[in-house]
C-alpha cells in the first residue's frame, strides 16, 4: 500500500475544503462582537450604488495567449472585466479598502437580460476569469442572464495572497510519504510540524495579521452582497460550485432578503475541522476510483485489471514500473506520484474514465506506443491549460498568483482547527487505512494549527429565512463527497436535493444530463423547483 501518491488537484472546478466549526449560531447580527469589534449585519452605505466601469478583458496579445492556452477567441474578446471596492474590515468601513475583480460575459438574448447569474467556480483560490475563461451554460441562461464572476478577497487580482513556503512542506510530506502514519515518531514528525508553523509565521508576516483575520467566508458573502447591489441586481442568483456552495449557502442565512435563487453543486461541509474534512474528501476520492474500477472490470472490454480485488495489486505494480524506468512528456518524467496526480484530476470528470484505464493498461503491458497515446492527453488534463497558475486571467500582465496561500487562509479562517500534531497523526492514519493511495491530504491543512486568529466563522446555520434553494449532488464525486450534499440539504430548511446518480466533480450546466440542467435551468430563470427527490442516472 502506497501512502503518499495522493495529489491535491486545487486549481481546477474543484474544492476544497471550506466550511466552519466553533459554536453554532448566525452570522453575526446588529450588536455582534467579533473580536472586539462590532460587525453590522447590512452593506456599510458607503459601498452601496457602486456603478463597475467595464472594459475587456483580453485584448492583443493577451488575447492571443489566452486563445493559445486553449480559450475561444470570441468568447474571450467578448468578456468584460472591472472592480468594486469593499472594505476590508466590515466593522471599520472607514479603514482600508480591497478592489474585489469582476469578471462578466454580456447576455447574448435580445433586450434587457433577467440580471446577473453570479457563479463561483470553487477553491478557495480560483478566480472569476478561470471560472469564465471557457464558453460556459446552456444557451437559455446565456440569453437570459449577464454571466459575472468575481476573485474573492485574497484571491488573483483582488491582492492575491503570496505567502510562505509551500514547496518546503511538499518536501517533508515527500520524505514521509512511504511511512505509515501509524508508525510516525515524534522525531519523524517534527520537521513537518516545522515547515507548517514556519508557513503559517511567514503568511502572517508578509500578508499582514488584520488582512488574515478578515479572509474567511463570511467576508466573501459580504463582498459579493456589495457585488450584488453594484450589478444593480435587487436580489442575488448565484452558481456556486464546490467551494461556492458554501459561499451561497452562507448568502441565504445572512442575507435572505436579497436572494432570489441559488444552485449549490457539489456541496462542502460546514461543520468539521479541516483535518477531519480532508480525511473525507481523501475517501471519497478512494470511492470514486473503487466506481471506475468496478465500471471497469464490469463494462469495459479492454479493462486492465482482471477483478475488483485485484486493482490495487495491479496499481502497485504500475507505479513501481513507472518508478524504475519513467516515461518523458515534454521532458518531464512521469513517475508514480506524477502519474497518480494524473489519475486524480481525471477522477474530477467521468468521461476520463476510459482514457485512465487505457493509460494503466500500457503501462502494466510496458506498451510504449500506447504510453505516447494515453499519457500526453491525461498529462494535460491534470497540469496543462487546467493548472490556473499558468492561465492567463486579465489583460495587466500580472504575475500569476500563488493560490495555496488564499486556500489556506479560507480554510483555515473557515474552521476550528486542533493545535496538536499528534491530532493530525490520527487523522493520517485513518486516512492512510481507508484511502489506500489517495491519501495524504490531511498533511495540507497541518498550517492550520499555527494560523494567526481570525473573524469566527458562523456555523449551525439554517437559512430559514432565504427562498427555495437548490443542491445538486454527485454520488460518485470525488472531491466533494455525496453525503455532504445531502447534509447541505437537510441543513438549509429551504433546500431541494437533485442527484446524479454518475461520477465526476459537480454537473450542472456542463451539457452532460439534460435530467439535471434542464430542471436547474428552469428553477434559475423562473423559480420552478425540481421535484423532490429528483435523481438523475449516471451518462455512461
Amino acid at each position: 500500500m502506497r501512502y503518499g501518491a495522493r495529489a491535491l488537484v486545487a486549481g481546477m472546478a474543484t474544492v476544497l475544503l471550506a466550511g466552519c466549526t466553533g459554536t453554532p449560531g448566525p452570522a453575526p447580527a446588529a450588536d455582534a462582537e467579533t473580536d472586539g469589534r462590532v460587525v453590522e449585519p447590512g452593506t456599510p452605505e458607503a459601498f452601496t450604488g457602486q456603478e463597475i466601469e467595464w472594459d475587456d478583458c483580453y485584448t492583443g496579445d493577451d488575447l492571443d495567449a489566452a486563445v493559445d492556452e486553449g480559450g475561444e477567441r470570441d468568447w474571450l474578446a467578448a468578456l468584460d472585466c472591472g472592480t468594486v471596492a469593499v472594505p476590508l474590515d466590515y466593522a471599520d468601513p472607514g479603514g482600508r479598502t480591497v478592489d474585489i475583480h469582476v469578471t462578466r460575459a454580456a447576455a447574448t438574448g435580445g433586450g434587457s437580460p433577467a440580471g446577473s447569474l453570479v457563479i463561483n467556480g470553487g477553491g478557495p483560490g480560483v478566480t472569476g476569469s478561470e471560472t469564465l475563461f471557457w464558453r460556459t451554460m446552456s444557451p437559455r441562461i446565456r440569453s437570459s442572464f449577464d454571466l459575472v464572476s468575481f476573485d474573492p478577497r485574497g484571491v488573483g487580482e483582488s491582492e492575491g495572497l503570496e505567502c510562505g513556503n509551500w514547496h518546503e512542506i511538499d518536501r517533508v510530506q515527500m520524505e514521509l510519504a512511504e511511512t505509515d502514519p501509524a508508525d510516525l515518531t515524534a522525531d519523524q514528525l517534527a520537521p513537518m510540524e516545522r515547515a507548517a508553523r514556519q508557513y503559517a509565521e511567514d503568511c502572517a508576516q508578509e500578508a499582514g495579521e488584520d488582512f488574515l483575520f478578515n479572509m474567511g467566508t463570511v467576508n466573501v458573502v459580504r463582498d459579493l452582497d456589495v457585488l450584488r447591489d453594484a450589478l444593480g441586481d435587487p436580489a442575488l442568483t448565484y452558481l456556486g460550485y464546490s467551494y461556492g456552495t458554501h459561499i451561497g449557502a452562507l448568502h441565504a442565512e445572512m442575507f435572505p432578503d436579497t436572494t432570489r435563487a441559488l444552485v449549490l453543486d457539489g456541496a462542502v461541509e460546514t461543520e468539521h475541522s479541516n483535518a477531519e474534512a480532508a480525511y473525507e474528501q481523501d475517501v471519497a476520492f478512494q470511492e470514486s476510483w473503487e466506481m471506475f474500477v468496478e465500471y471497469c472490470v464490469a463494462d469495459m472490454a479492454d479493462c486492465p485489471f482482471e477483478s475488483v480485488g485485484g486493482a490495487e495489486a495491479d496499481m502497485d505494480a504500475a507505479f513501481a514500473l513507472l518508478d524504475a524506468d519513467p516515461p518523458e512528456i515534454e521532458g518531464e518524467p512521469v513517475d508514480s506520484w506524477t502519474f497518480a496526480w494524473m489519475i486524480t484530476s481525471a477522477l474530477y470528470d467521468e468521461f476520463l474514465w476510459e482514457d485512465v484505464a487505457q493509460a494503466v493498461r500500457a503501462v502494466l503491458e510496458e506498451d510504449e506506443e500506447g504510453i505516447d497515446e494515453w499519457f500526453p492527453y491525461l498529462h494535460e488534463n491534470a497540469f496543462g491549460v487546467s493548472d490556473a497558475s499558468s492561465r492567463p486571467r486579465a489583460a495587466d500582465d500580472a504575475d500569476p498568483v500563488d493560490d495555496t496561500a488564499a486556500l489556506t487562509a479560507i480554510n483555515c479562517a473557515d474552521r476550528a482547527d486542533p493545535t496538536d500534531v499528534e491530532t493530525y497523526r490520527e487523522a493520517a492514519e485513518r486516512d492512510a487505512a481507508d484511502a489506500s493511495f489517495f491519501a495524504g491530504g490531511v498533511w495540507d491543512v497541518l498550517p492550520c494549527a499555527y494560523w494567526t486568529e481570525t473573524e469566527e466563522a458562523p456555523t449551525g446555520f439554517t437559512a430559514p429565512d432565504a427562498p427555495p434553494i437548490v443542491v445538486v449532488g454527485t454520488v460518485g464525486d470525488p472531491a466533494t463527497p455525496y453525503v455532504w450534499a445531502r447534509e447541505l440539504a437537510e441543513q438549509l430548511e429551504t433546500a431541494t436535493l437533485v442527484t446524479y446518480e454518475g461520477g465526476g466533480h459537480t454537473i450542472y450546466g456542463y451539457g452532460i444530463s439534460g435530467c439535471v440542467d434542464v430542471p436547474v435551468d428552469d428553477y434559475l430563470i423562473d423559480l420552478t423547483v425540481p421535484e423532490r427527490g429528483l435523481s438523475c442516472p449516471g451518462e455512461l
